[in-house]
């Protein structure tokens, strides 16, 4: 990905760590689920997400009884095989009308890579990530949020409803947040904090979060 526009323009921080996918074919949308995200001083970072997606265009078409059973379990099999390729990914299982459930987890450099996602590849749209912009010297954790048409859309379809808790932890200097509380990390040591959302229907206003990391990296 191309990190050299300006930081401002290229990530819209103000809409951010959205966790829904836009209404097209192959999206995702988080249902119930716990999303830990964790970035240093230094640079790395870890990412975990535990919980129940749904498949919106399988949801959709098995609400409408557009499709069979057994297309039913050829689409669960497409799922399998995204997710086997998936090294991140694991102890995936299917439940039912298009829900699933995945743990996911993945940690590194990011000031080495710039941006690390969970759940994108050319099939699928970004749910959240986090991304690095070496020109201003900021870190954040972006999502693609959804219009108003399309949370309306999704609550006809009866997925407005979501029980979920974000959590983001780091000693970074923090330039904004919309946290629904924020509380001193002791245990991950002096400077750390955690910034907390709870997320309990898709009209929620979209989390977000900025860090500052400019200077030298800490040894």
């Amino acid at each position: 990905m191309n990190m050299s526009m300006p930081f401002s323009r290229k990530w819209r921080f103000s809409a951010l760590l959205a966790l829904v996918a836009v209404m097209t074919s192959g999206c995702y949308l988080p249902i119930r689920y716990d999303a830990e995200i964790e970035i240093t001083r230094t640079g790395h970072y870890s990412l975990i997400f535990d919980g129940y997606l749904v498949k919106v265009d399988l949801y959709d078409d098995l609400r409408n009884n557009k499709i069979t059973p057994e297309e039913e379990r050829e689409e669960i099999e497409k799922l399998r095989r995204e997710f086997a390729v998936d090294n991140s990914a694991s102890d995936f299982s299917y439940f039912k009308k298009g829900y699933f459930r995945i743990h996911w987890e993945r940690k590194g450099d990011l000031l080495k890579y710039r941006t690390v996602s969970f759940l994108r590849n050319s099939k699928t749209h970004l749910i959240f990530g986090i991304a690095y912009n070496k020109r201003s010297g900021r870190i954040g954790v972006t999502g693609k949020p959804l219009t108003a048409d399309q949370r309306k859309q999704l609550a006809e379809m009866g997925l407005g409803g979501v029980n979920g808790e974000i959590r983001v932890i780091s000693d970074l200097p923090q330039i904004s947040n919309n946290a629904t509380k924020v509380k001193k990390n002791r245990s991950r040591g002096p400077g750390f904090k955690t910034y907390i959302w709870k997320i309990n229907n898709i009209f929620r206003p979209t989390p977000s979060v900025i860090f500052s990391i400019h200077g030298p990296r800490p040894q």
